[in-house]
């Protein structure tokens, strides 16, 4: 890389003060005042671009997306989507981590500053509303279901009652035993849990239930209690359906006998 030449171009264009670095051949550490919210430098390196010399390549080396692990994980499916959207947004690409925009020499200001507001972004997913980060709720116990729990046989959308137009979100099989798995956020969804397991129960059909909430203490009274009397096992949250729900397929479907119960109130 011509570094006379990027200096010259970033002289002609900043007006803050900066710096370059060479960190190792080829490879250059830009110091511009650019600041995450607790005062840490955004990393910007620059190098050569494959797409031409008088292109230049705008990187981090994965140092946003280490920054971001420590607190958020972006590994589930929708976490990626925003995650990818992001980039798209900013017109920068990822490769195995590396962030990177690949810019004109006489475009280098533009692209440092659309490429300093897309490291940060990036880095403060974590702080995103809540509603759109709860959004997710469903992707990451899919995404779970689907790779952790494949040795439980998982199936999606099984309706056991041909006439009854709710269905059970997983069914696993274990021990030739049916596990009804329902994923719960807010009131609506928790009602029509209860009723349905109500419904199944009435039946007599023989499964065990388990229900994932998203967050349990989200829930009114009444449906807590709806759950607690017609649910085999609840999980306040996805993190403990993570740490537990394989020894407890293990264990509850391994000897205890399945569900089969119509005697339980119906809703109110």
């Amino acid at each position: 890389m011509n570094l006379k030449s990027a200096k010259e171009s970033l002289n002609r264009t900043l007006t803050t003060a900066f710096d370059i670095y060479e960190r190792r051949p080829g490879v250059y550490q830009l110091i511009v005042p650019i600041c995450h919210e607790d005062g840490d430098m955004v990393d910007i390196y620059l190098q050569e671009s494959p797409a031409g010399e008088n292109y230049l390549r705008i990187c981090d080396f994965g140092m946003a997306l280490m920054r971001l692990s420590y607190t958020y994980d972006i590994q589930s499916s929708a976490r990626r989507k925003i995650f990818n959207s992001i980039l798209i947004n900013n017109g920068v690409a990822e490769n195995n981590g590396n962030l990177y925009l690949d810019t004109p020499v006489r475009m280098l200001q533009e692209s440092i500053f659309q490429f300093a507001g897309c490291v940060q972004k990036v880095c403060n997913m974590r702080y995103w509303s809540r509603e759109v980060v709860r959004s997710v709720f469903y992707d990451d116990l899919k995404d779970y279901v689907t790779t952790a729990l494949r040795q439980f046989s998982p199936a999606a959308d099984l309706h056991p009652l041909p006439d009854y137009p709710v269905g059970v979100d997983w069914s696993l099989t274990h021990n030739k035993r049916n596990i009804y798995l329902f994923g719960v956020r807010g009131s609506d969804k928790a009602k029509n849990t209860a009723i349905s397991l109500l419904e199944f129960q009435k039946a007599n059909l023989p499964f065990i239930s388990f229900v994932v909430h998203e967050d349990i203490d989200d829930l009114g009274k009444k449906e807590r209690l709806y759950l607690t009397r017609n649910a085999d096992k609840q999980y306040p949250c996805i993190s403990d359906f993570k740490e537990q729900v394989t020894p407890d397929v293990l264990r509850i479907a391994g000897d205890a006998p399945p569900r089969v119960n119509g005697s339980v109130k119906a809703l109110q």
